[in-house]
Formats: C-alpha cells, sequence, structure tokens
C-alpha cells in the first residue's frame, strides 16, 4: 500500500515538473487526461478555491456568467448553481473532453442552466454585451494571444460588468498581478477589488457603465 502511495506521488510530481517546464516554452493548456488536478481544490491557496471564487465575484440569481477555460468545471457548477434556474452559464473550452467532464457533473446534478461552448477566447464566438461576469481560473497564461482574448471578453461584458481573473502560484502559467493589471487594465477595464496574496489571488475588473 505505502509503496503504491509513493509512486503515484511520484507520477504526480514528474508531470507536474514536465508540464511547469514546458509551459515556460508553449502556451499548453492543462490536458483533458490531467483534469482531475485540476479538479482538486489546493488547500495552501484559500483564494483559489471554488467556493471563495464564487463568493467573490458577487453573484446574482438570473445573472448571465461565462467561464472561460472552464475545464472539467470545476469552478463552473457552483457558479451555475448560485444564479439559479433563471440565470445562464456558459461553459466554454477548447477541448471537448474539458466540456464532457462539466457535462457529466452538471447532468448528475439535474442543472439545466449550463450551455457549452468549444472554442478558444478571442476566436470571435462572443456575442457583445452579453455576460454580467466573465471568470478566468488559472488560464490566462494559458492563452497565447492574450491582448485579442482580453479584448473579445470586454466585448462581450456587458456595460458595469465584471471579468474575475484568479492566479495560484503553483499553476505552471502563473501570471503576475502587476503584468495582469497592466495589460487587462490597458484595454478599458478599471481594477474593482483585490483578493488574496502571494500563494493566489483574485482580481476583479469592472467594465465601465460609460465610455
Amino acid at each position: 500500500m505505502l509503496e503504491t502511495v509513493i509512486t503515484i506521488a511520484i507520477v504526480i510530481f514528474l508531470t507536474t515538473v514536465l508540464w511547469r517546464l514546458s509551459s515556460h516554452r508553449y502556451k499548453i493548456p492543462c490536458p483533458t487526461w490531467l483534469g482531475w488536478m485540476v479538479e482538486m481544490d489546493n488547500p495552501f491557496a484559500k483564494v483559489h478555491k471554488a467556493k471563495m471564487i464564487t463568493e467573490n465575484m458577487s453573484l446574482e440569481n438570473g445573472m448571465t456568467v461565462i467561464d472561460i477555460g472552464c475545464g472539467p468545471g470545476r469552478v463552473t457548477i457552483p457558479i451555475a448553481m448560485e444564479i439559479g434556474p433563471s440565470g445562464r452559464m456558459m461553459a466554454m473550452d477548447m477541448q471537448q473532453g474539458m466540456l464532457d467532464k462539466t457535462k457529466e457533473k452538471a447532468d448528475a446534478l439535474n442543472l439545466t442552466n449550463i450551455e457549452y461552448l468549444c472554442a478558444g477566447v478571442g476566436e470571435g464566438k462572443l456575442d457583445a454585451n452579453t455576460f454580467d461576469r466573465a471568470v478566468l481560473v488559472a488560464v490566462l497564461g494559458e492563452i497565447p494571444y492574450q491582448e485579442s482574448a482580453l479584448k473579445e471578453i470586454f466585448k462581450a461584458l456587458k456595460p458595469g460588468g465584471i471579468l474575475s481573473i484568479t492566479e495560484t502560484i503553483f499553476d505552471p502559467h502563473y501570471q503576475r498581478r502587476v503584468k495582469i493589471n497592466q495589460l487587462v487594465c490597458s484595454l478599458g477595464f478599471k481594477e474593482k477589488k483585490f483578493f488574496g496574496g502571494t500563494l493566489a489571488y483574485t482580481i476583479n475588473f469592472e467594465k465601465p457603465a460609460t465610455p
């Protein structure tokens, strides 16, 4: 039994190291077969937990929300539950396998307010002035053309809408707060609120209600 645990721990460690090294050179999204790692809440990064991310978004019943790079739905599902049956949740990921995992969870909970979009942000797939909230959880560093992606998100948000970006230092594609602020604010967003610290943080940016 102990040998099995040690073997699993070694495999996880080596996979994480290889993924991190590869990520320094390439913009690689978490592959579907590693979805189980994304699903786990990191006990050392409180702000990165799904419950905290959801609470920090100031969600309301009936809102329209998009989870960009949703992966296996770790954050999608609690958001969908929070906005209720009258709300509209869009799970967006460029890997159909991740969307399938999210749908499997949603079906098990009888959630009917989730739509699924297999696409990459920045491809022009999102309608303008549609969403009250957009969320990027440990995803921005995986996007090769960040400016184009953020421009599309800005356009897709309603005036006064919120873009919530969460990063954790444990992620191979970790993005520094300063870098994110410079890029996001240069495109018209205004920083609204900051949560967290060194190990993980969330920044909520607002699309101004008036130009």
